[in-house]
């Protein structure tokens, strides 16, 4: 049997731009969590801790893969990040890990990567963009607890899926991008 591109613009994944952790720093965001009460929710499972930069929604094979192709020429300098506020977001019922301090970088990443989505014909978030970290979902309230600040060193962006299973979604990374400036 012979296949058409119609059957990649009928195939689709719930796609999304990230950072994602190196391993220390998700084991201590897993302590974080780890100290959370039950007031806060139920906790993302650790292999799930990311940062959105861009969510794109279900994505057929085509426009992916042109997204893919584009993402290459983004080019940002390598950040840090210091998360070192513990919030409750109330409309989304989540506990989540901000920074008072956001640096441009993150702004721009994130930018870059809403325009080349934007391009490919795929609506995103008009609010401003706030980098966070979601530790819990279905929280009642917020954490009255402080956190030792946890510095996240962003030297590469991903394009990551999101598959729901039986028991929850787990996040895919699909394909990894490094941060440097590629005008050298």
């Amino acid at each position: 049997m012979q296949t058409t591109g119609d059957d990649d613009r009928n195939t689709y994944s719930r796609l999304f731009f990230a950072l994602w952790p190196d391993e220390p720093t998700r084991q201590r965001l897993t302590r974080v969590t780890a100290t959370l009460s039950a007031q806060a929710g139920k906790p993302v499972v650790p292999n799930n801790f990311h940062v959105t930069l861009v969510f794109l929604g279900n994505v057929d094979q085509i426009t992916a893969s042109a997204i893919k192709q584009h993402a290459c020429d983004i080019s940002v300098e390598p950040f840090e990040l210091t998360f070192e506020s513990l919030n409750y977001w109330q409309r989304p019922k989540i506990c989540c890990l901000t920074c008072k301090d956001i640096p441009s970088q993150i702004i721009d990443l994130a930018s870059k990567l809403d325009a080349l989505a934007r391009q490919s014909g795929l609506q995103t978030d008009p609010r401003s963009y706030i980098p966070h970290i979601t530790l819990s979902r279905h929280a009642q309230s917020s954490p009255e607890q402080t956190i030792t600040p946890i510095v996240w060193r962003a030297d590469a962006f991903c394009l990551v899926q999101s598959n729901s299973e039986p028991e929850g979604v787990c996040y895919r990374v699909l394909q990894r991008w490094p941060l440097l400036n590629n005008l050298n």
